[in-house]
């Protein structure tokens, strides 16, 4: 059998070839679709504080979720990588004027001291992925950066992973220190492996 590490390098290439193939037209209806179905999930509902992430290349455009939840004046906070310590640092915006391009061309917030945030204040966390499954496996893009943030978290809030029907499979190869999410918001279903 292949190590996992390599299994999941084909995997991303795959499913992210297949992701880049959706046509702008076809993308667009998905992306309305995942935002009206995030956004009414009772565990939005109830956050008050958000961890969100700006998608980049062809992810589920994140934008409409981000402007809504300002406008439902919740404290929403975006990660910026700090590749020096390996993790991820928080920090709150208030419009999307405030990210800038950063690691690898994803916008980041700016880093503004007066805007960080410790992760334990977060009351839901969207998780950015290439694949995952029925049982809340996830294939993340490799940094582990995610799996960093939620293991060191002593209050684990709930998270919600948004992806295109074409980034669901069967099995995912998964790992010990994989983490794995809770809820999966499609085009065409919501997927919970556990309630929240």
């Amino acid at each position: 059998m292949p190590p996992v590490s390599s299994e999941k390098t084909d995997l991303r290439r795959e499913i992210t070839s297949l992701r880049d193939g959706i046509p702008e037209p076809v993308r667009a209806v998905k992306d309305e679709a995942i935002c009206e179905r995030f956004v009414s999930l009772p565990a939005y509902k109830k956050a008050r504080s958000l961890l969100l992430f700006a998608s980049f290349r062809s992810e589920v455009s994140t934008t409409p979720i981000i402007k809504h939840a300002l406008n439902d004046g919740k404290r929403v906070c975006l990660p910026r990588v700090n590749r020096a310590e390996r993790k991820l640092d928080l920090f709150y915006i208030n419009g999307i004027e405030d990210l800038e391009s950063g690691y690898m061309g994803i916008p980041e917030p700016v880093e503004a001291p007066e805007r960080k945030v410790s992760p334990g204040e977060m009351d839901l966390i969207m998780m950015p992925g290439i694949a995952f499954d029925s049982e809340g496996g996830r294939l993340g893009y490799g940094g582990g950066y995610y799996d960093r943030l939620i293991g060191g978290m002593e209050r684990r809030p709930p998270l919600v992973a948004v992806a295109y029907e074409e980034q669901i499979l069967e099995k995912i190869p998964v790992e010990e220190h994989d983490i794995r999410v809770d809820v999966i918001i499609t085009d065409r279903r919501l997927i919970e492996v556990r309630t929240i």
